[in-house]
């Protein structure tokens, strides 16, 4: 049986030098500080995506901007079998209204948390090499191309 691959996003949200983080919920790494998000659904494009799942697990409304990270996020059963495989692309938004921030259904907890402290917080592995690099470099804007390709596919 071949893993899963799924496709997520993640979205980066500063506000007054710190960064928005959830307390995820459910596994993979439940109970560790994560960038909010969740998975693409058909025929949604990645910065809409990163708009609803943001809303949708803090409350709070923002303009995504553009991709600013990509991650392989592999996910191995205790056997070492890969289970499941992630492909997390990170957004930066601007937010519009954070007055709303509360957890969703997927979150224990919704807070912003300064920079400096980011990196001393229980982060998912993702979340902790997405930190380290920003911090480290700073990070490059990557502005996703939006294609729609029409086929005639026969059901045959």
């Amino acid at each position: 049986m071949r893993a899963p691959i799924r496709v997520g996003v993640g979205v980066l949200v500063i506000e007054n030098g710190r960064a928005l983080l959830v307390k995820r919920r459910n596994p993979p790494s439940a109970n560790m500080w994560s960038l909010p998000g969740g998975h693409l659904e058909p025929g949604e494009s990645i910065l809409e995506a990163a708009e609803r799942e943001l809303e949708e697990e803090t409350g709070v409304r923002a303009k995504a901007l553009g991709i600013i990270d990509i991650t392989d996020l592999f996910v191995r059963d205790q056997n070492g079998a890969l289970a499941t495989r992630y492909v997390i692309i990170d957004v930066i938004a601007d937010p519009i209204d954070t007055r709303r921030l509360k957890a969703g259904s997927d979150a224990m907890e919704a807070k912003f948390h300064s920079l400096e402290e980011i990196l001393s917080l229980d982060l998912t592995p993702s979340t902790r090499k997405f930190f380290e690099k920003l911090l480290s470099r700073g990070f490059c804007q990557i502005y996703p191309s939006n294609v729609t390709i029409m086929e005639n596919i026969g059901l045959g």
